[in-house]
């Protein structure tokens, strides 16, 4: 036994006897460890113990092994990791700046399936046999992803950070993901209520636009937001956030998002968030919205026309008396813009597109207007006139068309 491992033994003896939980009494299970350890180098010099190391390092790996995710901690606090994932112990892998490394990490199968348990302790979530797939939120906020044999040859874990690189449209502007015409665009119409659909590939920075367009939210109003995971941060001080609940050992007690939709319709919102449209529920949304109440969501798409054709699709899986001649005229009426977000090969962020809705549906194909595409790396306006966007106020559209916003 090395004497990293003979410490945090010795540690976590006394947590037990002293009754402490390392989650929450943190201060206090800082104190033993920095205790313990400086107790252990004094011995160690004085006996045939192995030699501990730096002691700062000793600290904080015997910190990290008792009160946080062991190998894995040093990659959760290092901000300039978005994501980690596991394609069993050898394997472990993380994204900066949106390209992938392989790291110098290695667990054990016991290890890996010890720090996944840790992981889904406070949650409350489970992962077991006769449910091998689990979604839950790690105390900082990241998302946790798992799944396990037989359905995978090796235990696979996804942990996605958020790290809040932007938090308003002006910090898209500043990173080159949006130009300033554009960001000016989108906030005067958030900012008068305009419904707008998210769109982009997987890792794209939807969560992160949806986050910056909350904050042209107005500060009196009351936003409600809806995901399967908690990953939305809104700006605002009125937000309520609810997310999905799994079924219990006795498939009873599971929340969808259907559920969720029509609860929050109760709660009074001024605007309704989604984090992500993936099924039926995106006939919940279109209902709330055809009722007149302001909303944004996302949706996996390969375009911003690709976007609208799904999220006219997708309400479909809701039942069988739902039709393609319902759907089409309400996505129209409903939705306003289509903020497509795109990630390329160097792993930068940034919109592609900016799509208007229009109201009319001719030969099954809803209108659009492109108001907003990317020519030469720069995201410009289109000079297309805004002929349908009746909820832009008057000042604000006069403004944008000084500016050059809009034709």
């Amino acid at each position: 036994m090395d004497a990293l491992a003979i410490v945090e033994s010795e540690v976590r003896e006394q947590i037990r006897e002293r009754g402490l939980d390392p989650a929450a009494d943190r201060p206090s299970v800082s104190d033993l460890v920095e205790t313990a350890v400086g107790e252990y180098d004094k011995r160690s010099l004085l006996t045939t113990l192995p030699l501990l190391g730096p002691i700062d390092r000793a600290v904080k790996q015997v910190m990290d092994s008792v009160a946080g995710f062991g190998e894995l901690q040093p990659l959760l606090d290092d901000s300039s990791v978005e994501e980690i994932w596991i394609n069993g112990a050898n394997e472990v892998f993380v994204a900066r700046n949106g390209r992938s490394e392989l790291t110098s990490v290695t667990l054990s199968e016991d290890r890996l399936r010890d720090l996944v348990e840790r992981m889904l302790k406070s949650s409350g979530r489970r992962l077991d046999l006769s449910s091998p797939f689990v979604d839950a939120s790690l105390p900082d906020g990241s998302r946790l992803h798992v799944v396990i044999p037989d359905i995978t040859r090796r235990w696979a874990v996804n942990i996605r950070k958020f790290i809040a690189r932007a938090c308003s449209l002006e910090d898209l502007t500043a990173s080159g993901s949006l130009s300033s015409a554009a960001a000016g665009f989108l906030e005067a119409a958030v900012a008068d209520g305009c419904n707008v659909l998210v769109s982009g590939a997987t890792q794209a920075g939807k969560t992160t636009m949806l986050n910056c367009l909350s904050s042209a939210i107005g500060p009196r109003e009351r936003v409600l937001t809806v995901e399967e995971i908690f990953e939305l941060d809104v700006p605002l001080r009125d937000v309520v956030g609810m997310q999905c609940r799994q079924p219990n050992l006795e498939n009873e007690g599971e929340i969808p998002l259907r559920r969720l939709v029509k609860e929050a319709l109760r709660m009074r919102p001024d605007r309704l968030l989604v984090g992500e449209v993936r099924e039926a529920e995106s006939m919940d949304l279109l209902v709330a919205l055809n009722s007149g109440l302001p909303g944004m969501c996302t949706v996996h798409a390969n375009s911003a026309r690709d976007a609208l054709t799904k999220i006219a699709t997708l309400p479909l899986l809701s039942g069988p008396n739902v039709t393609r001649d319902f759907i089409l005229p309400t996505v129209a009426s409903c939705l306003d813009l289509v903020v497509h977000c795109v990630r390329d090969h160097q792993g930068r962020r940034y919109v592609e597109e900016i799509l208007a809705v229009g109201s009319r549906v001719e030969s099954g194909t809803i209108e659009t207007t492109t108001l907003f595409s990317r020519q030469d790396g720069e995201l410009v306006p289109s000079g297309a006139p805004l002929f349908d966007l009746p909820k832009l106020s008057g000042q604000a559209r006069r403004q944008l068309e000084r500016e050059g916003a809009i034709g």
